[in-house]
């Protein structure tokens, strides 16, 4: 089964895929698809405010960072990642629980990144908000590093998550019954 979504006059269909046995949800997915990317990009800069630098979590939203950062004009933009490596020192980290993912989950900023964070005005972009841990983690490990959140955004926003007054994002993204009814 899939759900054809119209994201700010782009269409894509998305697969259906069960949660429960009563619980369906469409998957977007950014990664390989160069022209929603690019057109994602532009329409959630044009609802931006201003901001020094994007920062997201890994990994789904990574090409959606970069580009755009490319057309922002940005040189830099920060990955909250899923595990500490080498070269990170003094690290920072918040847990999240994701719908996606099966188990929990640690976001890790290391100094080199909140010293780029400190002070700045932070925007904050994700592919698909849900539940919002992975907003809420990152937000808290921007905050532990210094810097001034103005803005949150995604492509896609699902259940519940629409109505939320915090974020922006381009279009809904309807949570489904188990036989692919919208709910």
């Amino acid at each position: 089964m899939f759900y054809t979504i119209d994201i700010a006059g782009m269409k894509r269909d998305l697969k259906l895929f069960p949660v429960s046995d009563d619980l369906q949800i469409a998957a977007f997915i950014l990664f390989g698809d160069v022209e929603i990317t690019k057109h994602t990009a532009q329409k959630l800069l044009e609802k931006a405010p201003d901001f020094d630098l994007i920062v997201t979590a890994e990994a789904k939203s990574i090409p959606l960072a970069y580009e755009m950062a490319v057309q922002a004009g940005m040189n830099d933009y920060i990955i909250a990642r899923k595990g500490v490596k080498i070269y990170m020192e003094d690290v920072i980290r918040a847990s999240v629980r994701s719908i996606t993912t099966e188990n929990v989950q640690t976001l890790y900023l290391g100094r080199e990144e909140a010293d780029r964070i400190r002070g700045r005005r932070i925007l904050i972009i994700d592919d698909v908000i849900s539940t919002g841990e992975s907003l809420r983690a990152i937000e808290e490990i921007v905050h532990q590093a210094g810097g001034n959140i103005v803005g949150k955004m995604a492509v896609l926003a699902e259940g519940d998550a629409f109505d939320r007054e915090d974020i922006t994002v381009l279009a809904k993204l309807p949570l489904f019954d188990g036989d692919g009814n919208v709910l």
